[in-house]
């Protein structure tokens, strides 16, 4: 599908690994590699006389060629340093241990498969669990939607009600329901990016979006000319059923007819309600002087 974006691990470890993307830890090192960084960690103990983890060398190495950016793959021989297998109750090769992200108080026995796989799908879900969820960005300018929008595979393009239409909490409940979907979705690395009814009439313009109402939503991927118009309600349910459908594949897009222009700059959003314009105050007219009208006789 047009659309579709893959995950940014790519194909799941299938890939022929550089054996160099696996670090070698000892001793003097292990700490301040694994335990002091903030990083999350995969460690293999093996020994080299282990036929186990002769098979299992490839299949390491394809994962931490994958992850490469993500996490990190080291390798620990056991036999040379056995202070740390004894530190981490080691008993048999290769045994795995996980140690998370950030803080590190102790290591999580690695029952998974071997394949490289499953090693990616591991991490892939460890990173979709603990991973932060995405800032859903205001577009105030053309860097946002270019860091957004034209800098990844698909963005999603929520155009929300003028705040006269919805006052503050309106637009914060539709914010709210955005950045819901923003958390559900994080592992797919979209952007998302939202304005409001005309604030960026040229974007609306080239998307063909906002015409039938707001608030309205779109998923674009620029680089393809290609969006994608959710038609349904601006609910949880209803924008997840469109956001699964477009990962489906399920829905076949539309070319983009007009360019995407540069966005104007905006002023954000001061979370406050909207104030009407205020009006010429015309109230003090019977004080003004005015001239006789001259009449020609």
């Amino acid at each position: 599908a047009l659309l579709v974006a893959k995950s940014s691990f790519g194909s799941g470890g299938s890939k022929k690994g550089n054996p160099a993307d696996v670090i070698e830890l000892t001793s003097s090192i292990f700490d301040k590699e694994v335990l002091d960084s903030k990083d999350m960690w995969l460690v293999e103990f093996y020994a080299p006389w282990c036929g186990h983890c002769k098979k299992l060398a490839p299949e390491w190495a394809s994962a931490a060629s994958t992850l490469k950016g993500k996490a990190k793959l080291g390798a620990v021989d056991a036999t040379q340093f056995p202070d740390l297998a004894q530190r981490y109750g080691v008993r048999g090769y290769p045994t795995i241990k996980y140690f998370p992200a950030g803080a590190k108080l102790d290591a999580e026995e690695y029952d998974g498969g071997r394949s490289a796989g499953d090693i990616v799908q591991f991490v892939e879900n460890k990173l979709e669990q603990f991973a932060e969820p995405p800032e859903i960005r205001e577009l105030l300018n053309d860097d946002v939607f270019t860091e957004e929008c034209r800098e990844k595979s698909i963005c999603i393009v929520s155009i929300l009600p003028d705040i006269l239409d919805t006052g503050a909490k309106g637009r914060n409940e539709y914010l709210e329901t955005i950045k819901a979907m923003g958390d559900k979705y994080k592992k797919r690395k979209f952007g998302w990016v939202w304005s409001f009814a005309g604030e960026q009439d040229k974007l609306e313009e080239s998307l063909e979006l906002g015409g039938a109402g707001y608030p309205a939503l779109a998923a674009v991927n620029v680089k393809k000319n290609a969006v994608l118009h959710h038609r349904g309600g601006f609910s949880k349910d209803s924008i997840n059923e469109f956001l699964q459908y477009v990962i489906a594949g399920r829905i076949a897009p539309s070319v983009l007819r007009k360019e995407v222009p540069k966005l104007r700059k905006a002023t954000p959003w001061d979370g406050q309600d909207g104030q009407l314009p205020v009006e010429e105050d015309y109230s003090d007219l019977d004080d003004i002087e005015l001239e006789p009208l001259k009449t020609e006789l």
